[in-house]
């Protein structure tokens, strides 16, 4: 610890201690699916017309007591004023989430929803809509990956980046109780039932492990613990960092582009109070989605009663965009999880030696073609301007 750090102690300790409780809440398991692929399978049966059941894990903690250890919390001794504003922020989007998992399956979780990931502007619906009007549905490749063969790739990926950084972890999970590839605290987990398209496995592995688990890593390597499990409102920079790390290898497909609109349409007709079958059946029909592809964007809508997080990613995009055509660095977006709304804190802090440079530069910036779509970037798009022609059926 440096004296820059010493100096923050009190801070430390309490970021430290969010980390944890954060940990406990686990928010992202806890509103996966533990059935996807029998609820799939009873969907598809009955012809796509039965409304499936969705089981989620029971919670293994208990919310007051949580509530009560993150206000017991002595933020008031916390003297930079900035830092004390970034912890209570943190500290209310934590009680958020665990007030959003104590809500599930009942009319009040949309609202949670709402509140830890805000709503869809006529703007971002005006953009998602013109995606999926001007790129046109493609038939999917009849190649495809198994859970396995998906692991196998990650694990490689990942020995890729320990022939650099000695010190970087192996984490790769196949398991029954998750119904979507994701990260979690630095460990990629994997749908066993999961079939992947063979063309979206490079693509996929950037944005989970060289994105996700780098950045988690990185922020492994900083004094501030939230920089692992993220900063207030990191997701939006973090999915949309993500999917420009597919851009950026040439894996940003338009099906990929078409999914990412298919969400935002979607999340929109949830809150105008459409069902699952009205979203699955308008995805599928209006929209030219593929059937499997309209499940999986329809149940991630309507999970837990209504969940407007996949607005995220496009939105995510957008955002990014216009902040690199305003010359905001790239770097500084890989000390860990963070917003860019915390860039001018998380650079004040790395100009005090609080906080270091990245440890580890994602593979993905020296793929051939990246330096010049990210000078594309800096030179001002839009996320139509994505959208590279049609891609072989």
């Amino acid at each position: 610890m440096n004296s820059a750090t010493q100096m923050l102690k009190p801070t430390l300790d309490i970021d430290a201690r969010l980390a944890e409780i954060e940990r406990s809440v686990d928010l992202l398991l806890n509103l996966t699916p533990v059935n996807g692929a029998e609820a799939w399978a009873d969907f598809e049966r009955s012809d796509f017309r039965a409304v499936p059941t969705l089981r989620l894990r029971p919670l293994g903690f208990e919310p007051d007591l949580l509530r009560r250890d993150l206000y017991n919390l002595e933020l008031e001794n916390v003297t930079d004023p900035a830092l004390h504003m970034l912890l209570r922020a943190k500290r209310e989007e934590i009680a958020r989430q665990i007030t959003a998992l104590e809500d599930r399956d009942t009319s009040r979780f949309v609202y949670a929803s709402l509140q830890l990931y805000g709503g869809v502007s006529p703007s971002l619906t005006s953009a998602a809509q013109d995606l999926l009007g001007a790129i046109p549905a493609l038939s999917p490749p009849a190649s495809s990956v198994t859970a396995g063969a998906f692991a196998d790739a990650a694990r490689a990926e990942m020995n890729r980046y320990r022939e650099v950084y000695p010190e970087f972890p192996v984490h790769v999970d196949v398991r029954a109780d998750v119904s979507e590839l994701m990260v979690s605290f630095g460990r990629l987990l994997i749908p066993e039932s999961v079939t992947l398209r063979a063309d979206r496995v490079e693509p996929l592995l950037q944005h989970e492990v060289g994105t996700h688990v780098v950045t988690y890593q990185n922020g492994a390597r900083q004094p501030l613990t939230l920089l692992t499990i993220g900063l207030p409102g990191y997701d939006e920079t973090q999915e949309g960092l993500a999917v420009l790390a597919e851009y950026l290898t040439g894996g940003l497909d338009p099906r990929r582009l078409r999914v990412l609109a298919a969400r935002v349409v979607a999340v929109g007709m949830m809150l105008d109070g459409a069902g699952f079958l009205d979203i699955f059946h308008a995805l599928q029909q209006r929209h030219r989605i593929p059937a499997r592809t309209a499940w999986i964007i329809a149940i991630r809508v309507v999970v837990a009663g209504g969940s407007v997080k996949d607005a995220i990613y496009l939105r995510g995009v957008s955002r990014l965009l216009e902040a690199f055509a305003a010359g905001v660095s790239l770097d500084a977006l890989l000390v860990g999880k963070l917003a860019l709304d915390h860039l001018p804190l998380i650079q004040d802090l790395l100009d005090r030696g609080v906080l270091r440079a990245p440890w580890i530069r994602p593979r993905w910036l020296d793929a051939p073609g990246a330096q010049e779509r990210l000078d594309r970037l800096r030179a001002g798009t839009t996320v139509m301007d994505l959208y590279e022609g049609e891609a072989p059926a």
